[in-house]
């Protein structure tokens, strides 16, 4: 029995879930293991490596079943790929100046505009989401303390 690849994007989305999660795996294997109770550095990288690739192996056979629906891999889109990595870029750079909030806000506007329909309403509204989610979550409920940054 031969395989045929029905659905191209996710035929090589698993591949690329897989090969990412093989590199995880064998990357960490440097370092101890340890065990459930008591894990050691290895321990993390290799759970999440062996997840992905299972969840890869599960998307690439599901593009291969004789009910996916046919579909070619297209061309990348480069200005949304340029504009979500400007966003991450951005957020690096001004991330010691501003500080975790909003650089965290900054992050989330330009990387909305990667989006076709974007709206400049909806993407102050994600990226004061964004900074309530990292306040709550990483501040107040893990109590962890970043920078203020130069300006704050």
């Amino acid at each position: 029995m031969r395989l045929k690849i029905r659905h191209q994007p996710d035929f090589w989305a698993g591949a690329l879930f897989v090969c990412v999660g093989l590199a995880f795996a064998l990357g960490a294997q440097h370092y101890p293991m340890g065990r459930a109770a008591r894990m050691g550095p290895a321990y993390f990288p290799t759970l999440l490596g062996v997840c992905l690739v299972l969840m890869g192996v599960l998307l690439a056979w599901q593009a291969c079943r004789p009910d996916a629906t046919s579909a070619k891999v297209t061309s990348p889109d480069w200005r949304v790929a340029a504009v979500v990595l400007g966003a991450v870029c951005l957020f690096a750079l001004t991330l010691p100046w501003l500080g975790v909030l909003p650089a965290v806000f900054l992050l989330a506007f330009v990387g909305s505009m990667a989006a076709h329909d974007f709206s400049w309403k909806v993407a102050a509204g994600v990226g004061l989401g964004m900074m309530l989610f990292v306040w709550l979550v990483f501040i107040k409920g893990l109590g962890l303390v970043f920078p203020a940054g130069l300006l704050g």
